[in-house]
């Protein structure tokens, strides 16, 4: 679907919710701070005002009690929409989730994840491979505003819990958004840039320092194919897998740890997949394997950016370690996180 209409990320989720609002009144937007004047980030901005606080409304600070709730409206025919404005404190909700809404067939979403501004160890994490690993629940990273307003109009719509998990740094994204209603369904990733000397897979906010990445072994004559999987549950196999057999190189960029994370998953599934052919050169980037530290130059460190991921990259098509990490480019750093909340 072309459009050359551009929203924001934040206007893109705000622009979904606020349609299946007005589309379907079983649809209830509640969490932590939705009401707050500054609407999580803007993301629910002016929803109140229009939906009254019957349908919209902010919530004790009591994760497990709340998401009980959710599950409990979704099980009497509601479509609630139930924002944990963090996600390492859905840990204390997942009784609720694992053995609760993963074995019925209602609605469940909206967990902000992330670096920037010094976030630490228990604000920063991106726990969704937690959700993968669990049968009964969709996840969904989508990293463009198109995908962000498609992606959440159908979890709302889908008959099964979807846990939808939004980058804190994507907020500040823009691009075209049809003003139509769409969705993006599950199980079908996108081939962002096609290329031809190595396959590199970003979830969620990797996949703009992939983008980024690209341009960089472009200017050294190396043609990077960039894949977003968008849903990581259901996950498209077949596109990576397809990519990673014509370019006999792939490289997946995760926004979590690497010990049996998303990309653990990516990878071994295009193994699976591939095991009767000519198996691809591959490797995984994640978060450094420790606590996310608060001081920014080692927060530098602990995640993958643009030149590392290049560097990666241009080290598998080389065929070994070649010691090049390309100098930055300003005209690539074009997303500012502004923080704090």
């Amino acid at each position: 679907m072309s459009t050359d209409r551009a929203l924001s990320f934040v206007d893109a989720i705000r622009e979904a919710t606020d349609q299946e609002m007005a589309r379907d009144e079983r649809v209830l937007l509640f969490g932590l701070d939705v009401d707050d004047p500054k609407a999580i980030l803007g993301t629910t901005k002016g929803l109140v005002e229009r939906y009254g606080r019957e349908r919209v409304f902010g919530t004790p600070l009591s994760e497990d009690a709340m998401t009980g709730a959710a599950v409990g409206m979704a099980l009497a025919g509601l479509r609630p929409i139930h924002v944990h404005i963090r996600m390492d404190f859905v840990m204390l909700a997942m009784n609720q989730l694992v053995n609760m809404a993963a074995k019925t067939h209602y609605m469940f979403g909206g967990s902000i994840i992330g670096k920037s501004w010094g976030q630490g160890a228990q604000h920063s994490q991106g726990l969704y491979s937690f959700f993968m690993h669990v049968p009964g629940l969709k996840v969904v990273a989508p990293s463009t505003p198109y995908d962000a307003k498609g992606c959440l109009a159908a979890a709302v719509r889908d008959e099964n819990p979807v846990m939808f998990v939004e980058h804190r740094i994507l907020y500040y994204q823009r691009g075209p958004v049809p003003e139509a209603s769409y969705e993006v369904k599950p199980g079908k990733a996108r081939v962002a840039i096609p290329g031809s000397d190595v396959t590199i897979v970003g979830i969620s906010y990797m996949q703009v320092e992939a983008l980024r990445a690209q341009r960089y072994l472009e200017a050294v004559g190396v043609s990077a194919e960039v894949i977003d999987p968008i849903w990581l549950a259901p996950l498209d196999v077949d596109t990576i897998a397809a990519s990673a057999a014509k370019t006999g190189r792939l490289l997946v960029v995760d926004n979590g740890w690497s010990t049996c994370g998303a990309s653990a998953e990516i990878l071994s599934a295009v193994y699976e997949k591939l095991q009767d052919s000519r198996l691809p050169k591959a490797r995984r980037m994640a978060f450094a394997p420790t606590p996310c530290p608060t001081t920014p130059s080692l927060e530098k460190l602990f995640y993958p950016n643009a030149r590392t991921i290049a560097a990666a990259a241009y080290d598998l098509v080389k065929g070994g370690p070649r010691g090049w990490l390309p100098e930055e480019r300003a005209d690539l750093n074009d997303i500012e996180f502004k923080g704090p909340f």
